[in-house]
């Protein structure tokens, strides 16, 4: 039975001087052969077959027995370490990479540099699940927000917790109910949170779990980024119809338009490091565009008394009407330049600012954990983000009156559904609406068809 690597000197390839070239031949799954070229070649009577190494009687001409003898050790170690490397790596065609890497001068110190350049050339050399979710990140970098591409990242970022937690590599074999089961459990109930922590009789400890709503977010991206390795063809069909994306209607708050109008006239002289945070949501508030868009509004965008901006999550051009207090901020405040500011210390300042405008009331609000209702408390003010800004500028229009269809052409969204999943009003609210419009049909005082003409 032939060895999986080994040294041999094939009596059938004698050049012309009589001698032949000592290959290293590796056997990899299936009948195919690799053969390394080790370039020191000897007439094949002086090979030892049985002990496969060079006979002592080797004429002093071709050199040193021993030494050539050691070399050739050396380099069947060598060719292991790339076949053992290849393997670890999950390379798919382990003989190709070690046809391409070996060299009797090889250094073994390179080897994962040379991997990873294999890898980068072709994905399909390489079925890591965690280097084939980098490399779809790598493809999209370009054609994506940055708020995407982190979207991404925390996809990534579960998958590498889940892991390590099970202690056993995810492979793409392994996509079944059975992971997907555990996957949700592992998330809704032992997923550590990175940067939340709450405290317990006095300890700040990290929180276990994160919320349905941001699983089924997990769980469409990992889906979205399977169909695109099945459609290139670096994997093989996977069933995904257990795949569940979870949902969950997610609580948030909307500022109404005297809340806006509020925090717009506030005088912040005393605390003016939040003036910018300030200008900043009030202006999303006016114009329903998402934080990555309002906050990379160009001057040439500004024109006509109209905004004109290409968004960047869905790629598609908004025309936006500037009411007085946006084209105040943007030309006046702003002077055409929007200030630079991160995500983060936006939504870590704007709750600053909704608190020193007197808005915090308390508002409660729940979400599922598993099959329990999880509730919080906190003030409005620190239910507010980013997001707020376009939940109320969409909210703030609908109970306007504005027809949907003319919201959504602003807000950009494409679908009723999606639309909806913004509009945040109170029962109270919805009750005024309706009794609204019969006033405005002028049906208000009108019995109910099932009572005229009763008894």
């Amino acid at each position: 039975m032939l060895l999986p690597i080994k040294l041999i000197c094939p009596k059938n390839k004698v050049r012309k001087d009589g001698t032949c070239i000592i290959f290293i031949q590796y056997c990899g799954t299936g009948d195919k052969k690799t053969l390394l070229n080790t370039e020191i070649a000897i007439p094949p009577k002086y090979w030892n077959r049985k002990y496969l190494r060079i006979a002592p009687d080797l004429p002093e001409v071709f050199g040193l027995t021993a030494e050539i003898n050691q070399r050739l050790a050396d380099m069947l170690r060598k060719a292991n370490d790339i076949i053992s490397h290849a393997v670890k790596k999950k390379i798919q065609d382990v003989p190709a990479f070690v046809k391409k890497t070996f060299h009797p001068d090889f250094d073994v110190v390179t080897l994962e540099l040379k991997a990873q350049q294999a890898a980068a050339l072709n994905p399909k050399t390489n079925l890591d699940l965690l280097f084939q979710i980098d490399d779809h990140i790598k493809s999209k970098k370009d054609k994506v927000s940055h708020g995407m591409l982190n979207v991404y990242k925390n996809m990534k970022d579960h998958l590498t917790a889940f892991q390590e937690y099970r202690k056993t590599p995810i492979t793409f074999d392994c996509f079944d109910y059975n992971l997907y089961e555990s996957l949700v459990n592992y998330l809704t109930y032992e997923y550590i949170q990175r940067r939340r922590s709450e405290e317990i009789n006095g300890v700040r400890v990290k929180i276990k779990g994160i919320k349905t709503s941001t699983i089924g977010k997990t769980i469409k991206q990992l889906r979205i980024f399977l169909r695109d390795r099945m459609r290139r063809k670096i994997i093989a069909p996977i069933d995904l119809t257990d795949f569940k994306i979870l949902d969950e209607e997610a609580d948030a708050v909307y500022l109404t338009w005297a809340e806006i109008a509020r925090i717009y006239q506030m005088d912040l002289t005393d605390f003016p490091h939040l003036v910018k945070y300030r200008d900043l949501f009030v202006l999303g508030c006016l114009t329903g565009l998402r934080f990555s868009d309002f906050s990379s509004i160009r001057p040439e965008d500004i024109r006509k008394q109209c905004l004109y901006k290409k968004q960047v999550k869905s790629d598609h051009w908004v025309v936006i009407p500037l009411r007085d207090a946006a084209e105040e901020i943007l030309i006046r405040r702003f002077n055409r330049e929007i200030p630079i500011v991160s995500n983060p210390k936006f939504n870590l300042y704007i709750k600053d600012v909704v608190k020193l405008a007197g808005i915090s009331e308390v508002v409660k609000f729940s979400h599922k954990k598993g099959n329990k209702d999880i509730i919080e408390i906190k003030p409005k003010y620190a239910w507010v983000t980013s997001h707020t800004c376009r939940r109320s500028f969409c909210t703030n229009e609908f109970l306007a009156g504005t027809p949907v269809e003319l919201i959504m052409k602003i807000s950009g969204h494409k679908s009723l559904r999606d639309f909806y999943k913004y509009i945040r009003i109170t029962p109270e609210e919805a009750s005024r609406k309706i009794r609204e419009i019969w006033e405005k049909r002028g049906d208000i005082g009108i019995s109910a068809p099932g009572l005229q003409g009763a008894d």
